[in-house]
C-alpha cells in the first residue's frame, strides 16, 4: 500500500472513531431498515448474461487524480441528470478528506432516484457497512489492496446479512486471484493503478482472460468513449464504472447517448 493510500485509510480510521462516538455500532444496528434492496447485483448480472451495456454513473466532487472536478457541486441534480440519461446505477464517492464527500449524500440521493446505489468509499471497518445500509446504499465496495482475505470474507458475510450488494475490486493479477477465491459473483477491475494513479485502459482487457466465466466483470477507470465500451464489449464487458468523463462532459444526457450509442 503507498503513501497516499495509508493517509486515507489512516484518516478514514479517525473519522470511523469520531463517528462510532456520536453512534454506537449497537446503537446503528437498532436502525437498520429491512433487508430488500434495489438489485445492484442483479442489474450487474442481467446485462452481462443480455449483453446489454450498464453504466455505473459516479458522483464525486474531487479526486487526488484529477483535482476538483465540479465547482457548484450538487449531488442530487446529478443524479437526477443520470437517471434521465440512462444509467442503470449510481455510485457516489463518499470519503470527505480527498474526495470531498459525505455519507449524507446516500439518503439525500436516495430521495431523488430509484435506481440502485452503490456506496464508493474505503470501506475498511465493520462499522461502514452497517452505517452504509442505514444511509440508504444497496452495495458497497471493497477494495482487496486495503484488505486482508479475513476482512474480506468477513464483510461480504455481514453485508449479505443485511441485504447489501458488494463489488469486490482488483487492479493485479495477484489481487484477482485472491478475489476469485472468494466466489462472489461481482468483480470490479480498476484500470486506474492506486500506488501511482495511472491508468492503463487495458488493464480489464488483459485481466479477464484469467477469471472464469460465472463471473460478472465490472470495468472501472479511464473509459471515455463508445469505441472503449466497444472493445470492452468483445472481452464479454458489459458493466462500466464511468464518473469524470460524465461529470466534466459539457452534455450529460449526449455523453450517454454516445457512450449508449442511443439515437
Amino acid at each position: 500500500m503507498n503513501d497516499l493510500l495509508k493517509e486515507i485509510c489512516l484518516k478514514k480510521r479517525e473519522e470511523i472513531e469520531i463517528n462510532k462516538r456520536r453512534c454506537s455500532l449497537s446503537s446503528l444496528e437498532k436502525l437498520l431498515p429491512d433487508k430488500s434492496n434495489k438489485g445492484f447485483k442483479i442489474l450487474a448480472q442481467k446485462s452481462q448474461i443480455n449483453k446489454k451495456n450498464n453504466i455505473i454513473a459516479e458522483i464525486k466532487k474531487q479526486s487526488p487524480s484529477a483535482g476538483e472536478i465540479i465547482k457548484n457541486f450538487i449531488p442530487e441534480n446529478i443524479a437526477i441528470q443520470y437517471e434521465q440519461s440512462g444509467a442503470g446505477a449510481i455510485s457516489i464517492l463518499t470519503e470527505n478528506s480527498f474526495f470531498k464527500g459525505h455519507i449524507d449524500h446516500l439518503s439525500i440521493i436516495r430521495q431523488k432516484t430509484n435506481l440502485p446505489i452503490l456506496r464508493k468509499d474505503f470501506i475498511i471497518d465493520p462499522y461502514q457497512i452497517f452505517e452504509s445500509k442505514v444511509y440508504k446504499a444497496d452495495a458497497i465496495l471493497l477494495i482487496v489492496t486495503i484488505l486482508s482475505d479475513k476482512k474480506i470474507i468477513e464483510f461480504i458475510k455481514i453485508a449479505d446479512e443485511i441485504g447489501l450488494d458488494c463489488i469486490i475490486e482488483s487492479h493485479t493479477t495477484e489481487e484477482l486471484q485472491r478475489t476469485i477465491k472468494f466466489n462472489y459473483p461481482i468483480i470490479g477491475i480498476n484500470n486506474r493503478n492506486l500506488d501511482n494513479l495511472s491508468i492503463d485502459i487495458n488493464n480489464t482487457i488483459e485481466l479477464i482472460k484469467k477469471i472464469p466465466k460465472d463471473f460478472t466483470i465490472i470495468g472501472e477507470s479511464g473509459i471515455n468513449s463508445r469505441s472503449d465500451i466497444l472493445n470492452y464489449n468483445q472481452s464479454g464487458v458489459f458493466n462500466f464504472l464511468i464518473g469524470e468523463k460524465l461529470l466534466t462532459s459539457k452534455n450529460i444526457n449526449l455523453k450517454f447517448k454516445e457512450l449508449l450509442n442511443n439515437d
